[in-house]
């Protein structure tokens, strides 16, 4: 919730700032400014509607006519798919005057003529399904189903909504397989699918897609993860909360991505932590906690200068906690607890200093209060496992690593003497 807040506010002042000259202000109780040029959005403006009847508008005529009437037509058949109501949203959704139906919001184009270009339905509590005809609505640029009860599956037509930028279908009853239509959704950068019944396998494709951020948390997902997650140029994946299993792909970080935050967390993933999750140089937020990952960790961690939260905890990681990874310089929580680990470093111990928040407990620490018993620290989960560690510099540099990691490409040779 907070993300998709703070997501949606910055596109906003974004957008504020970018505001054409000749674009029409109008006044009313929209809250987007001017959000995407896609369809026939030709300018901008300020939202207007939402439960807000504006009759100082010309009355429209020519393409704008098309426009109002396909998105009547489609509202409409909507409501009709909708079979609960308790807080009462569809009472204003009668008439023609769709820039006035509570939750939809419109913007003009050049010529000053109205379409609609987001609905925002969120906390409506509305009980239904989608319907074949929303694909007529080729200008919204939002559309916000947070926290409803809307069953069923995305209908494939939604292919049409050729300006659509945010998908927000979290915190519902939707199921089957992943909607595949969602990837040919042109211009899509943002897509929440969290809180869903959603299951199945999900595509390679996904991670090929332009989307800044993916939330498919809180579904049952399952199968194994593509190969590709990492070539991926979002800033944000959430996987929590499924049915993931096998390992985190060995080739996961070789395309650099930008990815700020990934959550693997409460899955049943198992193997090593790849070493090329040290690829991640901007990476904020590593979540693989509830997963029964082995072996130690990669000392390449030492190049995610700038996470901030490192949460290991209930796997089955053994070793020595390095040093290197205590000693990150923007680490606010690390947390190990509920794994094998068997000592860390004097930096470890210089955490409770920083104000780091560091939690090992119920490890096999030598002298350490809140360990597991000793019975459980003489055979360690995956001592056998034979994790791939391709050679690196010693010291570790950072810079060199892409090289050094990448299998498709070679080394540098030495500059002669």
């Amino acid at each position: 919730m907070g993300f998709c807040f703070w997501f949606f506010l910055v596109f906003i002042l974004w957008q504020m700032m970018n505001v054409p000259t000749q674009a029409a202000i109008t006044v009313g109780g929209g809250v987007g400014i001017n959000i995407g040029n896609g369809g026939g959005g030709d300018g901008g403006g300020v939202w207007f509607g939402g439960g807000i009847n504006i009759n100082n508008n010309p009355t429209p005529s020519g393409p704008s006519v098309s426009k109002l009437n396909n998105a009547y037509t489609a509202l409409q058949a909507w409501k009709s798919a909708i079979t609960d109501d308790p807080l009462g949203v569809l009472k204003t959704w009668n008439g023609s005057d769709v820039c006035s139906y509570k939750g939809v919001f419109c913007s003009v184009d050049s010529s000053n003529e109205p379409f609609v270009v987001a609905i925002d339905l969120n906390h409506g509590n509305l009980q239904g399904t989608l319907v074949k005809e929303l694909s007529f609505l080729t200008d919204i640029t939002i559309f916000h189903l947070n926290s409803n009860r809307f069953s069923g599956t995305v209908p494939d037509t939604f292919n049409d909504l050729s300006s659509l930028q945010e998908l927000d279908l979290s915190g519902n009853y939707f199921s089957g397989s992943f909607p595949m239509v969602t990837l040919y959704i042109p211009n899509l950068v943002y897509l929440d699918l969290r809180f869903n019944n959603f299951s199945g396998t999900i595509p390679e494709d996904l991670f090929y897609k332009r989307l800044d951020a993916i939330f498919l948390n809180n579904n049952q997902f399952e199968g194994e993860l593509p190969s590709n997650i990492g070539n991926s140029p979002a800033s944000v994946i959430n996987l929590a909360n499924n049915k993931f299993i096998g390992n985190i792909p060995a080739s996961f970080g070789f395309m650099r991505s930008k990815l700020k935050e990934i959550l693997f967390l409460n899955n049943q993933l198992t193997g090593c932590i790849p070493q090329s999750v040290g690829l991640f140089s901007e990476m904020q937020v590593f979540d693989v906690s509830h997963n029964s990952l082995m072996g130690h960790l990669p000392d390449t961690m030492s190049c995610m200068s700038d996470i901030e939260v490192l949460n290991l905890a209930h796997n089955e990681l053994s070793g020595v906690l390095p040093d290197i990874v205590c000693s990150l310089r923007s680490l606010m929580n690390l947390t190990v607890a509920y794994n094998f680990f068997s000592g860390f470093g004097q930096e470890c111990s210089k955490s409770f200093y920083r104000d780091v928040g560091f939690d090992f407990s119920l490890n096999c620490l030598p002298g350490r209060d809140m360990q597991r018993p000793q019975p459980q620290c003489n055979v360690i989960p995956g001592s056998g496992l034979s994790c791939l560690r391709i050679p690196s510099p010693q010291p570790l540099v950072c810079g060199a690593l892409f090289e050094n990691l990448n299998p498709n490409v070679t080394p540098s040779s030495s500059p002669s003497p």
